[in-house]
């Protein structure tokens, strides 16, 4: 972590985080073809169920976005004690997070698919998906914060073998429960919740088995106290409000669209995907950034988080740069794919176009998100976290439909992209200006993690 070229350090950390995020998307895109097959309606329910799913992940993420930057840095000063209890606190709190939001879920099951922006014709459809996603959600939201803690220790080939063994499966299962066993939509939810318990097995049993610097266990359990678990909350908070933020625009922008039909929510939902998937490479350039980023941070080795920093900026735009070029040109052909209905393909094409032209613009902006967030600083994380996909992308959706209809969802988005940039670049300045120069020597930042 200290002794690594920067390129090579954040391409070797990037890889399995990039390969994670495709295969994990891959599924998602996949998922979306085959319950197209179902029909327009069922098509619009996983548009739905994704907006509930984010909720799940925000714990996760929060989490592990939390424990992972502590115990990366208390790594950095070389104290592995401390980084183990880190580890369990958060594994545990997810897991409790995941349970409580599977019992809610289903005492209020009806008015959950409702809030989430369903229409009447998709509600059927979306209370049954969501029901395999409830009894699923404590494995995924502890799931994805033992990736997160892997990746921050600089062990993301471990996390993805985890999440691609799910997503493999996942793919696997859909046609077969869907087509072959003939349970539609169901066998859809159901083969995501068998992935996401083997990718839990099998992450968990990396922990359990001395593959990681930080180990789980009950005698780190007895060692937590509310402070630290509260430190944890704090930290992985912009995580949280980003993944929060996140899911209320998902359901602000099923609701408007919902006004249009539901070909106009399933051609957000699937435009919503593609552009998740192509920006899911530079995404893992980033998360490749975080580990080094909060290492380099706790042991006093500023230039390497200097040179960190601009070369996962640099990396992950030309990547992006590449992903959306395609998106732009293969716009219709693309949305095509997973639902042949020439309604959805003539919104979501315009839409898919909008939103390549302004993601040009986001890889910069999420590698200074996670600068601030794998280095502690909360309050700036938490207040770049509320800008980008929410406060800016919550107005427009208020805003926009108003004055301009149908157009003004597809450019809700793209527009709250755009206007959030120069914040981004103030809080940049901002954190480098004030970091210091100075730092410990080379005998004493030779550390290995």
């Amino acid at each position: 972590m200290t002794l690594t070229p920067i390129p090579r350090l954040i391409l070797g950390l990037s890889v399995p985080a990039v390969i994670s995020m495709l295969v994990t998307n891959i599924y998602n895109l996949v998922d979306t073809a085959f319950v197209g097959r179902l029909g327009t309606s069922a098509s619009g329910a996983v548009g739905i169920v994704f907006g509930f799913m984010a909720i799940i992940q925000a714990f996760g993420f929060m989490f592990g976005q939390g424990s992972g930057s502590i115990l990366s840095r208390a790594l950095g000063n070389r104290d592995v004690k401390s980084a183990s209890v880190h580890a369990t606190a958060g594994f545990l709190g997810s897991f409790l997070f995941g349970l409580m939001i599977c019992i809610f879920g289903f005492i209020f099951l009806d008015d959950v698919v409702y809030l989430l922006g369903s229409t009447d014709t998709i509600a059927p459809y979306a209370k049954t998906y969501i029901s395999y996603i409830l009894i699923s959600a404590p494995f995924m939201c502890s799931c994805l914060t033992m990736n997160n803690i892997l990746r921050y220790e600089g062990k993301a080939f471990l996390g993805m073998i985890g999440l691609m063994s799910g997503a493999v499966l996942n793919m696997v299962g859909d046609p077969i429960l869907m087509f072959g066993l003939k349970m539609g939509i169901s066998g859809a939810g159901l083969s995501t919740a068998l992935s996401q318990l083997v990718s839990w097995g099998i992450l968990l049993w990396m922990f359990l088995t001395g593959k990681t610097e930080s180990k789980l266990s009950f005698g780190n359990a007895r060692l937590i106290k509310t402070a630290m678990v509260l430190n944890i909350m704090a930290t992985g908070f912009p995580s949280l409000l980003r993944q929060a933020l996140n899911s209320i625009t998902t359901v602000l922008l099923n609701s408007s669209c919902a006004d249009y039909g539901d070909a106009a929510v399933a051609a957000m939902s699937i435009v919503s995907r593609i552009t998740f998937f192509a920006f899911s490479v530079a995404l893992g350039v980033g998360q490749g950034f975080q580990p080094v980023s909060a290492f380099s941070y706790g042991a006093k080795r500023y230039s390497r988080l200097r040179k960190g920093f601009k070369f996962a900026c640099l990396m992950s735009e030309g990547i992006i740069l590449v992903s959306c070029t395609v998106l732009i040109v293969f716009s219709g052909s693309l949305i095509g794919l997973f639902r042949d209905d020439p309604e959805v393909i003539r919104i979501g094409t315009r839409a898919l176009r909008l939103q390549a032209l302004a993601t040009l613009a986001l890889p910069p902006c999420m590698v200074v998100e996670m600068l601030y967030q794998s280095t502690g600083k909360r309050l700036g994380a938490s207040i770049l976290s509320s800008l980008r996909n929410g406060l800016f992308f919550i107005a427009a959706l208020i805003i926009l439909p108003r004055l301009r209809g149908l157009a003004g969802i597809q450019e809700a988005q793209p527009l709250s992209l755009i206007v959030s940039v120069p914040f981004f670049v103030i809080f940049a300045l901002l954190f480098f200006r004030r970091l210091p120069r100075e730092e410990v020597s080379a005998e004493e930042g030779t550390g290995e993690a």
